[in-house]
């Protein structure tokens, strides 16, 4: 099984207080990989908000050849964050190149393109350099998105901390997503590793997708760029959440209307009944058959926990307003190493019909339920 821990905060933190809440809750994962997504970043990037950051791993060679297709691309770097071990990895750990997070300047061509277009083409990039390496494996993109980094790597999470020092301040965040597992169930790949990335929106997942199949089928379908490669059967949340929010224009508590549909009792007194029953028969192909906790970050710094009808895998989401910082956490161990300082009573269990849901600001959980008014997409 896999073990998550989010943390969403009003300040930079270092990603390894995330890291020691999976540490807590090793008992539950079985140490063979470590995911990172961080955004709202600190330290040097703060001034670097607008330029998009290529994130992966690199070869000397795959550096070489990523650098001539960013030029030939228009693209100038800004500034990097690389890091090369200069020791021997952990058991079972490979020996890799660099691991590089480069601030790209675009180039001025792109500035009278509409925001769409600049998204679309981005994540056609990171495509790109994804497809370049995967023959020699000297290029391994994970994000390429303004203030997003994700490292990812085999092992065990604490052990990989201490390898990679995931403390340096260039990788302080206000929102981070930690998931401690490597994909287990079929080939160990970096790209089957949580969480997963897509336009300003990731989201890791605890559980299996058995309605894998026909979702993939359904996504790969829409004609949206970067919905392909699913290494793993969890990498549909993340791109439903894409679909959901930004080609629907729904609010993040209806994602559950989407992949959780409520059954025609449920939904018989809704006061958008209506909407919903039409919602739920044009997404039929997207409903999910759990079980399955997912948590995600969206662009602008929301952090969201929902759970599958089932409710078979563990959540919980708390925090202090006073000290502007939130933790979701596969299990309450993890919640109470990261912020001992909390009001415990005021913790949250989503349940099958809630998404918990806490802002930009950090000042509550939001508790919205399936059975409550649609909100509006701010």
């Amino acid at each position: 099984m896999c073990r998550l821990f989010a943390l969403t905060s009003r300040d930079p933190v270092s990603p390894m207080r995330a890291i020691d809440a999976l540490n807590v809750m090793k008992e539950g994962h079985d140490g063979s990989g470590v995911g990172l997504f961080l955004s709202g970043l600190g330290g040097p990037w703060e001034e670097l908000k607008e330029y998009p950051i290529l994130s992966g791993i690199f070869t000397d060679a795959g550096l070489a050849r990523m650098s001539e297709y960013m030029t030939k691309n228009g693209f100038q770097s800004k500034y990097s964050a690389t890091f090369k071990p200069d020791v021997e990895p952990p058991v079972g750990t490979p020996k890799r190149g660099t691991y590089a997070s480069i601030a790209f300047r675009i180039p001025d061509e792109w500035k009278g393109m509409s925001r769409e277009q600049v998204d679309r083409n981005l994540v056609q990039m990171r495509l790109d350099l994804r497809a370049m390496g995967e023959a020699d494996g000297d290029i391994m993109v994970f994000s390429f998105w303004p203030d997003t980094i994700m490292i990812k790597e085999v092992g065990d999470p604490l052990a990989i901390a201490g390898y990679l020092k995931l403390d340096r301040e260039e990788l302080y965040a206000r929102h981070i997503l930690a998931q401690g597992r490597q994909n287990t169930n079929y080939a160990i790949n970096l790209y089957a590793c949580h969480p997963f990335f897509i336009e300003g929106i990731s989201t890791m997942t605890n559980g299996e997708n058995t309605a894998f199949v026909p979702i993939r089928e359904y996504l790969m379908s829409r004609g949206v760029t970067g919905y392909q490669g699913y290494q793993s059967d969890s990498e549909v949340f993340t791109h439903i959440a894409h679909y959901a929010t930004k080609r629907l224009g729904l609010d993040i508590s209806s994602y559950k209307h989407v992949i959780t549909p409520m059954n025609d009792d449920e939904m018989r007194d809704h006061p958008d009944r209506e909407f919903l029953s039409d919602l739920k028969r044009a997404c039929r192909k997207l409903i999910i058959d759990g079980p399955n906790c997912v948590i995600g970050c969206l662009p602008d710094g929301s952090m969201f926990m929902a759970q599958d009808r089932k409710k078979f895998r563990p959540g919980v989401v708390g925090g202090n307003p006073e000290l502007g910082i939130y933790g979701f956490s596969s299990e309450i161990c993890g919640l109470n190493a990261a912020i001992p300082e909390r009001d415990r009573t005021k913790d949250f269990q989503p349940m099958h019909l809630d998404t918990a849901i806490v802002g930009p600001d950090c000042r509550e959980v939001l508790q919205c339920s399936q059975k409550d008014p649609l909100r509006q997409q701010l």
